[in-house]
């Protein structure tokens, strides 16, 4: 094994807690093949790192589409859609770890929003090299070493290393080598151009025709493609980025929720409870109550 590749062992996982704690780690060592690949885009309330263990795949942000190779570093901040895709042939290895912590530690918040800054970036998406992947990796690898052991120390431990490893991504950002790159054919280039159109202009008038006209493209092969590529209708495709600002308008924010609804793009407060309840299973006013009351609640768009 070369010093910066990351330890894997097929399906093992560390869990700490779950994702209604304020402090949660699961680390998922798996493998996913293109037969199951996630026929929508989600989202989630807490943090998300998808490590690429084998050579390709590709990662869907927000609409954007974009190249991943071996050991490239996907950073995921809550209620950032998102969809792996994984090419035809046999199964790919990835490390997915899903995390959420307390960051209002007095005297330590200014330290802790830089340690996140990586996941501010416009393409989260690290690749690193030799001696910076290595300085990265070697947490996590410390990680899946003590895991193996019984000590009761173990939880604490683990979150000292994953720190670790978040200081160490924000000590090696000037390092990263990740470049987006086209990716398909024109015109799946094109229908991911439409994705990130919808995610820049959710709260606009958008319809297919609308779209279709902007793009210089047929309703109907618009209509037709869409669903190809992307899994999902145009239709759908729209009204699941709304609910997805929306729900981080009402966690967020005191806005009404009828505000909400005309800031995210819906023509009227029913329809935007039909659709809420639609890809939610529960209502606005319930989801606003539901994380108020825990700001860790698992509460998420249904598939």
């Amino acid at each position: 094994m070369l010093e910066s590749d990351l330890l894997y062992e097929q399906g093992y996982s560390i869990r700490i807690n779950t994702p209604v704690d304020s402090l949660f780690y699961y680390f998922d060592y798996d493998q996913r093949s293109h037969d199951i690949n996630m026929e929508f885009q989600h989202f989630h309330d807490f943090y998300e790192i998808h490590i690429l263990i084998d050579s390709r795949a590709t990662h869907i942000i927000d609409g954007n589409v974009c190249a991943l190779q071996q050991y490239d570093i996907v950073l995921l901040r809550p209620y950032l859609m998102h969809k792996t895709q994984y090419p035809e042939g046999p199964p790919h290895k990835r490390l997915i770890i899903n995390f959420a912590m307390p960051k209002d530690i007095p005297g330590l918040e200014t330290a802790y929003e830089n340690m996140f800054l990586s996941f501010k970036e416009e393409v989260p998406i690290y690749r690193l090299t030799k001696e910076p992947r290595r300085a990265v990796f070697d947490p996590l690898n410390a990680i899946f070493n003590l895991s193996h052991g019984t000590s009761p120390l173990n939880p604490v431990l683990i979150h000292s290393l994953f720190q670790q490893f978040l200081c160490a991504l924000y000590q090696q950002r000037s390092q990263n080598s990740y470049v987006p790159e086209e990716i398909g054919n024109a015109i799946m280039q094109k229908i991911y151009s439409i994705t990130a159109y919808v995610h820049s202009h959710y709260n606009s008038e958008l319809s297919l025709d609308s779209i279709a006209k902007e793009f210089y493209i047929s309703p109907y092969y618009l209509s037709h493609q869409f669903k190809s590529i992307t899994g999902s209708t145009l239709t759908e495709y729209i009204q699941m980025t709304r609910v997805r600002n929306a729900q981080q308008l009402l966690i967020n924010t005191r806005m009404k929720i009828s505000e909400i609804a005309g800031q995210c793009g819906f023509n009227s407060f029913s329809q935007f409870n039909r659709v809420f309840n639609k890809y939610s299973n529960i209502s606005p006013s319930e989801f606003r109550k539901k994380q108020t009351s825990s700001n860790t609640a698992s509460t998420t768009l249904s598939y």
